[in-house]
């Protein structure tokens, strides 16, 4: 059976309301116990997660009803000096701002992925899924990091990976949408449309949602019509279900 896997990010605190918006949609396609959170502690220094909070309580409602949780970097915002010129050109094409882990070396990107996954266990209640860095972007240090990590799986643009052995468990490109500009927005359209069709056959599909999406009615259509399309003939999974796959082979 091939599969869907579906995901809302930058979730906290300070798009509660987006967030909440965004399950409300997703929940007319997919069940909203196979939607996976990614979690930011503390979105650019600015509203921290906080345990006991009437948020934290939210989190872990969600994710006590099945919805797997991953650790989405500490910050979502990229304050390195990047040296090289990809990295640098990668900073600032790719995201605003938000490439948190492209450019840290391995000693804080352990820090970070480390005090992120033991403040989301502690609210949650539960092993977190894995971790993903913001934007999808990881630097030298970030991967050297988290292959120590001990997380059980990671995610970039490309792939979903088991840090540890770096064994790849699905290739193909996330089929997302970006929000802060028109041109992004046409573009990200049309990738939409033409992702849908040359990722038919794939056997994994990955689908993910940005708080910024709620604020366009063109990207909530696509999304819409996308989880459409995409939801016949495949089983919308959870991406642990990849690891379960792997050990039956």
């Amino acid at each position: 059976m091939k599969r869907l896997l579906v995901s809302i990010h930058d979730v906290g605190p300070r798009f509660e309301r987006e967030v909440e918006t965004l399950r409300k949609h997703l929940a007319r396609y997919v069940p909203l116990d196979r939607v996976a959170m990614l979690v930011v502690p503390d979105h650019w220094g600015e509203a921290p997660l906080t345990p006991g909070s009437a948020f934290a309580t939210r989190l872990r409602d969600w994710t006590g009803g099945g919805a797997e949780v991953f650790a989405h970097g500490w910050f979502h915002r990229d304050t390195s000096v990047h040296s090289g010129r990809m990295a640098g050109l990668k900073a600032k094409h790719m995201t605003a701002g938000e490439g948190e882990f492209l450019g840290l070396d391995a000693v804080e990107s352990q820090r970070r992925m480390s005090d992120g996954k033991a403040l989301i266990e502690e609210i949650v209640g539960r092993p977190v899924a894995g971790f993903v860095a913001p934007a999808w972007l990881y630097g030298d240090g970030a991967r050297q990091a988290l292959s120590e990590s001990g997380f059980a799986l990671a995610e970039d643009h490309w792939r979903v990976w088991r840090p540890a052995e770096g064994t790849t468990l699905c290739r193909g490109p996330v089929i997302t949408w970006a929000s802060r500009s028109r041109s992004r927005i046409a573009s990200s359209l049309f990738a939409a449309r033409m992702l849908t069709t040359l990722l038919a056959r794939a056997p994994v599909v990955r689908l993910a949602v940005h708080p910024g999406d709620t604020r366009v009615r063109a990207l909530m259509d696509s999304i819409a019509r996308t989880l459409d399309a995409l939801t016949e003939g495949r089983e919308v999974g959870r991406y642990g279900d990849l690891l379960t796959v792997e050990r039956g082979r």
